[in-house]
């Protein structure tokens, strides 16, 4: 193992949040149970925020950045893991109060963990990060609902050229639903198209303020975006319909009525990847391994360096990434 590698660390520089690549050594590492030899890491929409500073997700700092990893273990003081194994971390308050990913080593909890799912390479699991993880549980969370493959409804996914929008897209259609794509870039079209999206829906006709409830025509929808968008999503669901909340990137605001809720049984189900329990995390991933079409994945990918970090923070934020970026520690 080298004596020095490189990270990327968050950390206060005249009251504000900065990143900046910096050395380590394994003695500046936490001192968890498992040291993980990260291979890949990705960029979600909390990273930008992060390592942009735009957004104050780091709860303590010095903080190593990245909420995703996919790794080998090197050395294990737990009996659930030994060298060699090839594992997988998603979340638990990675970048946010526990050091993260963008580390070619890092220090983690057992229980963290879960093994690679024997359909994906490491590369792939980080193609999929926490933004396919969380589409995975959205999905999950409807289907448990039961209302969404009712009537060749239509289920709408919000912010669909995004990660979570993009897994979503392609998971649902999959298995045999009918998905309309909402986004704000027509370019995206074919891409999403070629995930299996039959429908669109221009942004701005959901991020411009609507009536409590307007006409139905959703039976269910993945929500990642929030505030206007999330209160007009909810008033065009069909009675007994549902919508699963998982992000905010419009805004963490909810302008809405209870109507729908109490006149047409809508159903608001939040999505938490952070702290999500064991067992959800492995059904999740067992969906995406059993649906996750192996062609979409490498469409909605593409592979960056971690010298190529502070770049792609800047272009999550702005809306300017499609699909996934895959960033290559090792």
């Amino acid at each position: 193992m080298s004596d020095s590698f490189t990270a990327m660390v968050i950390d206060t520089v005249d009251g504000k949040q900065q990143a900046a690549f910096r050395q380590l050594t394994l003695a500046d590492l936490p001192d968890h149970d498992v040291l993980v030899e990260v291979a890949f890491s990705t960029v979600n929409y909390k990273d930008g925020l992060a390592l942009s500073g735009k957004g104050r997700i780091a709860r303590r700092t010095p903080m190593v950045g990245g909420i995703d990893l996919a790794g080998v273990v090197v050395e294990s003081r737990s009996d659930k893991w030994v060298a060699g194994d090839k594992v997988v971390l998603n979340g638990w308050g990675l970048s946010e109060t526990e050091w993260g990913g963008y580390s070619r080593y890092q220090r983690v909890k057992a229980e963290w963990l879960i093994a690679l799912p024997p359909e994906f390479t490491l590369e792939q699991a980080m193609a999929i990060g926490t933004a396919g993880y969380t589409a995975a549980l959205c999905v999950n969370a409807l289907e448990d609902w039961g209302t969404i493959g009712v009537d060749d409804r239509e289920v709408l996914v919000t912010g669909a050229a995004g990660g979570v929008g993009s897994v979503a897209v392609s998971l649902l259609a999959n298995k045999g639903y009918k998905v309309t794509a909402s986004t704000g870039r027509p370019e995206t079209h074919d891409y999403l198209a070629s995930l299996g999206a039959s429908g669109f829906v221009e942004r701005a006709t959901l991020s411009e303020k609507g009536g409590p409830l307007q006409k139905e025509r959703w039976a269910g929808a993945i929500d990642s975006v929030g505030s206007t968008t999330l209160a007009n999503v909810l008033s065009q669901i069909v009675y007994g319909g549902a919508v699963a909340a998982c992000g905010l990137a419009g805004g963490a605001d909810l302008t809405a009525t209870v109507l729908p809720h109490i006149l047409r049984n809508v159903a608001l189900l939040g999505i938490d990847s952070v702290m999500a329990p064991v067992a959800k995390r492995q059904r999740a991933w067992q969906t995406l391994g059993q649906h996750l079409n192996p062609v979409h994945l490498l469409a909605l990918m593409r592979i960056e360096p971690m010298s190529a970090l502070p770049k792609i923070a800047e272009d999550i934020v702005a809306g300017r990434i499609r699909g996934r970026v895959v960033v290559e520690i090792n």
